[in-house]
């Protein structure tokens, strides 16, 4: 061989070597590497409704809200592994339950009906039909204790949970460490929770000037919101804002509404967490939102239809010692309205209900 010729090619060779040495190595990370996210989660709302009230030690992160679902439709939280807490609150049904008392892992029924969720972001009295829980994060650990409910223990869940990689990684994301614990588990569900939102019923077309209300569904809207009068009773109105008012149709109080008499009240309801005898037989207030798809109604799931709702307040008021005097005003006339007023009303209240909320599947199992 010509030595001139491999002299050339081994000055070339030295060459490319050196130049690809100072080249910088290009920094690789394992496709399956885990952080921590903490991109922020906004939720969504148009502008006549106020700012949520969120609180300032658990904002709300895209892998939070998404660590939330994941557990709030995962049946390893209760002690067969069966029931989620999406079992009792069923999307289309605004996040209740259709029976009238759910029926937990045991086979036995819980003792009032299940509570729709969302808009939790715009509730500041406390949660559950008597207020026991301060905030959300407390309400959703309480169900799987609950042994008219998931009856488990967290010591089983964490570990359940521990088991699964999908989690580890999840709690990775959403909290920075792979350990879970009962508080973390507590914050991903009220990230989630408070994220269910429902602003988009046509009555809020109506208020952005984007939809018309049918000649029906408009005065039902005013029954609504007019007061019982008894002076003057062409001019008397269903009255139902005085308890179910503001942009989410509720007032953050607990009340007694008249269901029973004194001696037949049997659930104390909130007093059961004051221990105040005015408290008793006062329960949450709720959204009267997505109404019409969250039948059974009260506390006690007792009436199966907005007809049987209505008559109660238009007829049947019962007397008690805690009952509410501007409810108790009517308790003599009743609301004095009449078979069409029924009907506009119940057209109005099906004006709050919203269809997207009802379907979204932001708010389902991935």
């Amino acid at each position: 061989m010509n030595f001139k010729y491999l002299y050339i090619l081994l000055i070339v060779v030295l060459g490319l070597s050196a130049c690809k040495k100072d080249e910088p190595e290009e920094e690789t990370s394992p496709a399956n590497t885990v952080v921590y996210d903490a991109s922020p989660y906004t939720i969504q709302h148009p502008n006549h409704f106020p700012p949520p009230l969120l609180p300032a030690d658990n904002p709300l992160t895209v892998q939070g809200v998404k660590l939330g679902k994941m557990l709030f439709h995962e049946t390893l939280l209760s002690a067969d592994n069966s029931q989620a807490c999406a079992s009792c609150h069923l999307q289309a049904n605004a996040f209740s339950d259709p029976l009238q008392f759910s029926i937990g892992v045991q086979g036995l029924p819980g003792g009032r009906h299940s509570m729709s969720v969302f808009n939790m972001a715009w509730n500041n009295n406390g949660f559950f039909w008597d207020g026991r829980a301060p905030e959300l994060r407390d309400q959703a650990i309480l169900p799987i204790l609950d042994e008219l409910e998931m009856d488990e223990t967290l010591e089983n869940v964490i570990e359940k949970l521990g088991a699964e990689e999908n989690y580890r990684h999840q709690f990775i994301r959403a909290f920075g460490s792979e350990e879970i614990t009962a508080e973390k588990i507590a914050l991903a569900l009220e990230q989630f929770m408070f994220s269910i939102v429902s602003v988009d019923s046509k009555y809020d077309r109506f208020l952005q000037g984007t939809e018309e209300l049918t000649e029906s569904e408009e005065r039902g809207r005013l029954l609504f919101f007019a007061e019982y009068n008894p002076f003057f009773p062409e001019d008397s109105g269903a009255d139902c804002a005085h308890c179910h008012s503001g942009i989410n149709f509720e007032n953050d109080q607990y009340m007694n509404n008249g269901l029973d008499s004194e001696a037949e009240i049997t659930d104390e309801g909130r007093k059961n967490v004051t221990g105040l005898d005015e408290d008793r037989a006062r329960f949450k207030v709720t959204s009267l939102r997505n109404i019409a798809e969250s039948a059974p109604y009260m506390h006690d799931g007792r009436f199966n239809t907005l007809e049987e709702v209505i008559a109660h307040y238009n007829e049947g008021i019962q007397a008690s010692n805690s009952v509410d005097p501007a409810i108790l005003a009517t308790s003599e006339t009743g609301l004095m309205l009449t078979d069409q007023d029924i009907q506009d009303l119940i057209a109005f209240l099906h004006t709050l209900s919203d269809e997207i909320f009802l379907s979204n599947p932001a708010y389902q199992a991935d």
